[in-house]
């Protein structure tokens, strides 16, 4: 199941198309856009800028991502063949959420070629703190599966795909204004505190386990 979900992300546009577009936006306002971001306008050698836009790019990129997880298998009615199968309900959501998350994580991993264009940009060379970098593209793949985990739960709740996208794209919003950013900001100085990390884990853990409730009424209806 796990790998039938990754490999349906690449074998459609979707997963290039969203990638895509939130690598560029990341590399355009750290590179090409003036403001505050831009890492040349800065003076400084760092790329803080990456761990203050990739937060709000990843509330669109996560329910992006999870909106087809069950809108579509609704939509398209194959859901109860998928319930036909000898699987446990638990494991479908469960291996769904993570093809979605490692597609996310893997949307990630190419940012770091940032840190080193300012590795070597620096005077003297290597005068970046690599500590912190680390604690904060490990507090973005945090975030990442709590948004991933709300944007599969608002899949559920519908059968249609723009919908889900937009009940992800505002329940992310609105959880990361209200309490995520916090915890994220607390990783961000490179100093990974374990309540942080039980944090994200809980809201993802909670949003995998409603998704499993209110997928199982799913055709009961």
């Amino acid at each position: 199941m796990f790998k039938k979900e990754l490999s349906y992300y690449f074998s459609t546009p979707i997963a290039y198309i969203v990638i895509g577009l939130f690598l560029l936006a990341v590399s355009l306002f750290l590179w090409v856009i003036p403001g505050q971001w831009n890492v040349i306008e800065s003076g400084y050698a760092q790329v803080d800028g990456l761990f203050q836009i990739a937060p709000w790019l990843l509330m669109l990129v996560c329910p992006a991502l999870t909106m087809r997880l069950f809108a579509e298998e609704k939509q398209s009615g194959t859901w109860l063949l998928l319930r036909a199968q000898p699987i446990a309900l638990w494991k479908i959501v469960v291996y769904k959420y993570l093809a979605a998350f490692v597609l996310t994580v893997l949307a990630l991993f190419p940012c770091v070629v940032h840190y080193f264009i300012v590795f070597y940009m620096a005077e003297p060379m290597g005068n970046i703190d690599g500590g912190q970098f680390a604690g904060s593209m490990m507090g973005l793949v945090f975030l990442s599966a709590s948004f991933t985990g709300i944007g599969m739960l608002c899949s559920t709740m519908t059968a249609s795909q723009l919908v889900a996208f937009i009940l992800g794209a505002v329940s992310n919003f609105v959880l990361y204004w209200v309490v995520l950013q916090d915890h994220y900001r607390s990783i961000s100085r490179g100093v990974v505190d374990l309540r942080d990390v039980v944090f994200f884990v809980s809201v993802a853990v909670a949003a995998i386990v409603v998704s499993i409730l209110i997928a199982g009424r799913i055709g009961k209806r």
